[in-house]
């Protein structure tokens, strides 16, 4: 996407100047279609069944482990986002990696 990525410092101001001035229509529809077509999109196995579980927003995953579970029984994929070491709780990485025997693929 960039030749030259930008820094930190950059991304940082760019990002206060949004959150200080706000964005335009135009500017909020162009940021999101670039984000969309960034990266990598995952293409799933038409004979999956696919399921999303957002972020409650909580602290601690106690939505996400009992849920997944539960939903363990059924025919189901259930791709998530995930991260480390997020505050005092850790992510949800940390956690799975330390039940034994648990693989965590990235």
């Amino acid at each position: 996407m960039f030749n030259n990525p930008p820094s930190f410092f950059q991304i940082g101001a760019m990002l206060m100047a949004f959150c200080l001035r706000g964005l335009s229509s135009r500017e909020t529809i162009t940021l999101t279609k670039s984000m969309l077509h960034s990266g990598t999109i995952q293409r799933w196995d038409p004979s999956w069944r696919v399921v999303d579980k957002h972020s409650t927003g909580g602290v601690g995953d106690k939505v996400t482990f009992p849920l997944t579970g539960a939903l363990s029984v059924f025919p189901l994929k259930i791709p998530m986002v995930s991260g480390r070491g997020l505050g005092h709780t850790g992510g949800t990485a940390d956690k799975l990696e330390s039940i034994p025997g648990e693989l965590v693929v990235f």
